[in-house]
């Protein structure tokens, strides 16, 4: 069975000429994002030929994995999206409850990766949130930590409190962590060494424009990701 887990994933990304200049450069996972308020939104039609081009650039054995970004959407548009899309896994980002994550869970049979946005309060939140979908039997298979901004859910290029992050905690129970945030070619080394996830995810950090990918920053971004978790006992 294709593994499904990824160390370095590339988000908001709109057309098919970056997602091939991402795989290119060594991307494990992209992220289509669906949020209509977002910048970086694309259709289904779109997000489609998005992921085709990624997928044309690294077939088998290992092709890329196809995230599908949304915010507050209803199960039955979510189904529809990956449906059209072949969606690998769905990245939930927005005021959803875990009962929504059980109901997505009967409903279309991806694996799911929460994003929580780190404020005040910490982790408490999320580990009880967390806590609140195993007694549900819809944990998600990675947990995405973001920067809590007021009235943003994401992309908008603060860090995340690496420090708390890296307090997570791990076993095989477990979800697995990927830090986003604010993350660049400069810094993601730095952030790798702290908080020590399985993944980091990027939008803004290579972004030229808000849909546009900097093919030199994504070189840049993967190598300095790669180069960190190889360094990690």
């Amino acid at each position: 069975m294709r593994s499904l887990d990824f160390r370095v994933k590339i988000c908001g990304v709109c057309s098919a000429d970056d997602a091939r200049a991402a795989v290119a450069a060594g991307v494990d996972a992209i992220g289509l994002n669906f949020y209509a308020q977002s910048p970086r939104h694309v259709t289904p039609e779109q997000a489609a030929e998005v992921a085709l081009g990624a997928r044309s650039a690294r077939p088998q054995p290992r092709p890329p994995v196809v995230a599908g970004v949304f915010v507050n959407e209803p199960v039955a548009s979510v189904k529809s999206i990956a449906g059209r899309v072949g969606l690998d896994i769905l990245q939930i980002h927005g005021d959803e409850p875990p009962a929504y994550l059980a109901e997505l869970a009967r409903a279309v049979p991806l694996p799911v990766m929460r994003a929580f946005r780190l404020g005040a309060q910490g982790l408490p939140p999320v580990l009880d949130y967390l806590a609140q979908c195993r007694r549900l039997g819809c944990p998600p298979r990675w947990v995405l930590l973001d920067a809590h901004q007021p009235g943003s859910y994401g992309g908008t290029g603060k860090p995340a409190d690496w420090s708390v992050a890296a307090q997570f905690p791990r076993g095989v129970d477990q979800p697995r962590i990927v830090l986003a945030g604010g993350l660049n070619p400069q810094n993601v080394a730095a952030a790798i060494a702290a908080a020590k996830p399985d993944g980091v995810d990027t939008a803004s950090g290579v972004d030229s424009a808000p849909r546009r990918k900097d093919h030199a920053l994504l070189r840049a971004f993967v190598a300095s990701a790669n180069a960190a978790f190889g360094q990690r006992p």
